[in-house]
């Protein structure tokens, strides 16, 4: 038997103010943060019956769904780790050691980019562009950017994880308002 995919009343009565802000028939501009509320209340990822989910809410072919969100980095299709930690990998972070980075990563964790601790702790992706070329290279976990990183910045990094209560690495919806 599976489990029933459905929102809870708080994160409904977001999706539906959500619904509202467009007009009829344009509820589809709504998907981007829908799939946002869907990760979160989802266990960190958007399997295909949660996309479709999403889809009946708004209307609209599953297809769409699939296609916004396999195009951005930010929507996990797979299971993620309670700390996903996530590389930046273009041109200015990459000049500025991230290949460096996600290697060391790799060797501390003994996992390769997209893959998760057996544990089920860490999660190591590589992204495009999280929009801080200043201080490249650049590593987000959950809603915190760690800039100018290094190999040593990264041990702390990951240590601090290590002991820290992973459940506040992951979004959290009560944070969220919707005007």
């Amino acid at each position: 038997m599976s489990k029933e995919i459905r929102f809870t009343d708080e994160t409904m009565a977001l999706v539906q103010k959500m619904i509202k802000r467009y007009p009829e028939g344009k509820h589809k501009s709504a998907l981007i943060p829908m799939l946002h509320l869907a990760q979160m209340e989802f266990d960190g990822w958007l399997d295909s019956p949660v996309m479709d989910y999403v889809a009946s809410i708004l209307k609209i072919q599953s297809i769409e769904v699939y296609e916004v969100a396999s195009f951005y980095s930010m929507f996990n299709l797979k299971p993620v780790g309670k700390c996903l930690i996530e590389v930046c990998r273009t041109g200015p972070c990459w000049l500025l050691g991230a290949e460096d980075l996600v290697k060391h990563i790799e060797k501390n964790l003994k996992i390769k980019d997209g893959e998760t601790t057996p544990d089920g702790m860490f999660t190591l992706k590589t992204v495009e562009c999280l929009a801080a070329c200043g201080t490249a290279p650049v590593i987000q976990v959950g809603e915190t950017y760690h800039e100018n990183m290094t190999c040593e910045s990264v041990d702390l990094l990951l240590g601090e994880y290590k002991i820290k209560d992973a459940r506040k690495t992951h979004y959290d919806i009560k944070h969220i308002s919707i005007k």
